[in-house]
């Protein structure tokens, strides 16, 4: 299953960049990162099969990495080809996105700088795909 993740807003060269490539490096799934400006672009179109949509919403559950990899464990073995991750720019995302999402997560109550989201998230991917691999992990048992 590819891991996609769609964000609003340029990266650019930044602590931030540097910390989605780390660990875009580590996710032994397929991983795209697709960058739209802060209003407007297109969304990369959808593949054939199965795709879920997943939006980082300061509304959306908080999840334990656990939990995380198993929805995504859940998905692969469903047959999902894409799950698809769309980060908003700073005033997040509209009520019809949200209501769309097949999963609306956050990472806690507080407010993160959607930069700072995007690495956030590049580490959870590579946290919950090493979980599903069977790699050891310290907060569990």
């Amino acid at each position: 299953m590819l891991l996609h993740i769609i964000a609003r807003g340029k990266i650019g060269r930044s602590p931030e960049a540097d910390l989605v490539e780390r660990y875009a490096k580590r996710i032994s799934w397929g991983l795209k990162v697709s960058e739209l400006p802060e209003r407007g672009g297109t969304v990369p179109p959808l593949p054939t099969g199965s795709v879920r949509h997943v939006a980082l919403d300061e509304r959306g559950e908080t999840l334990t990495s656990t939990a995380f990899a198993r929805i995504l464990e859940r998905w692969r073995d469903d047959g999902v080809r894409e799950a698809r991750f769309l980060i908003g720019a700073a005033d997040g995302h509209d009520a019809t996105l949200r209501e769309s999402a097949d999963l609306l997560i956050a990472f806690g109550a507080m407010t993160w700088p959607h930069m700072l989201a995007r690495a956030m998230l590049a580490e959870q991917l590579w946290r919950a795909t090493s979980i599903v691999a069977g790699h050891p992990y310290h907060r569990e048992g």
